[in-house]
């Protein structure tokens, strides 16, 4: 399959799944945008970022709901269509998804995937962290704040997110790097 059809069956497949969400489509095609800004300044990132980013919230979607978890649940859906295993690992691992796992107890289903490169990795990170909820461009560090605000401090989200704020940080300044823009 061609990068082109890739991100085509990407796209049809974020449209579907996220037609009752139009802010979640808005901030899920700003990503792609995004991604696809970033993988323009970067040598060799490979064809799988830009469908990752498509896809990477398709797991909100009530129907494809098994765990809860909307990384482990888009990467399962994603699975058992046959989507290249890099995409499946990029939206399984996404924004920091290892300490939601842990926070919801869902580890176990997390490891059922390989983690990616982690270079792949920062570049869909600082694209979802750079691109607000209904798809404005944000600093990382607004992006956080939101996410603090909009989840309440016992929810698993906002623990998660707390306790990966380091580690986000350090990936996002990674693949800010690599791309030649400072944050």
């Amino acid at each position: 399959m061609s990068p082109t059809e890739l991100a085509g069956w990407a796209l049809g497949l974020a449209a579907t799944h996220l037609r009752s969400m139009p802010p979640r489509l808005d901030h899920t095609l700003a990503v792609a945008r995004r991604a696809q800004e970033v993988r323009r300044a970067t040598s060799d990132p490979g064809r799988h970022l830009v469908p990752a980013a498509l896809v990477h919230d398709i797991g909100y979607d009530p129907e494809l709901r098994q765990t809860g978890m909307h990384a482990i649940d888009g990467a399962m859906h994603l699975r058992t269509l046959g989507f290249p295993a890099m995409v499946v690992c990029l939206v399984a691992f996404h924004t920091g998804a290892e300490y939601e796992a842990d926070e919801r107890g869902l580890a176990d289903e997390l490891a059922a995937f390989d983690r990616p490169p982690q270079r792949l990795l920062d570049l869909l990170i600082l694209a979802d962290l750079t691109t607000s909820p209904d798809g404005a461009a944000i600093s990382v560090e607004e992006r956080l704040s939101e996410i603090f605000a909009r989840y309440p401090s016992g929810h698993a989200v906002h623990r998660s997110v707390l306790r990966s704020r380091a580690y986000l940080e350090r990936a996002t300044s990674r693949a800010s790097a690599d791309i030649g823009q400072p944050m």
